[in-house]
């Protein structure tokens, strides 16, 4: 389990970047034959990413449910997604793969959200969580002066609504 790191953090990430929400649904519970292959394909794309961090992934997060597993990613550039996405890597075997055993059956649902954050132009805090999402990916850095409010942290000026714990 992660390290809990008590009190407020943001996070800084130096220029523009992706983040790239991509999962898939369980339609049909018993179709264990259709999903589980599309599960265990995620785990190699993020072992590859990993491995050659070139590829562009800077971090992700996931998280599972009954029916869903969900990937926050979170990429150097729109073009090192999809550079990933359409070259000889192991996105691109998955997406046949899937494509010929689901396709449009209903069995699996997939999804994915592109969202392309130009720099400075984000903003986020973290209070008693382990280094998670952005942070994880970027720099995990104290929500205090200028990185105090989310205001600030977007560049703008005011004062916190209450005061803000020591830390």
């Amino acid at each position: 389990m992660a390290k809990v790191v008590p009190g407020r953090f943001t996070a800084q990430m130096e220029g523009s970047f992706v983040v790239f929400i991509i999962g898939m649904r369980i339609n049909r519970m018993l179709a264990v034959h259709k999903w589980m292959p599309v599960a265990n394909a995620m785990g190699g794309m993020m072992r590859e990413l990993y491995q050659h961090p070139e590829l562009g992934l800077l971090g992700h997060t996931s998280h599972f449910n009954l029916r869903e597993i969900t990937l926050i990613q979170y990429w150097r550039s729109y073009e090192h997604l999809e550079n990933y996405a359409r070259k000889n890597h192991n996105h691109l075997s998955a997406w046949k793969k899937f494509n010929q055993a689901v396709g449009t059956d209903g069995t699996v649902g997939i999804f994915h959200e592109t969202y392309l954050v130009d720099a400075g132009k984000y903003e986020c805090l973290y209070g008693n969580m382990p280094v998670w999402g952005l942070a994880k990916a970027g720099e995990h850095l104290p929500a205090v002066g200028k990185r105090e409010t989310a205001r600030r942290r977007l560049g703008g000026e005011n004062e916190p609504a209450l005061p803000t714990p020591t830390q």
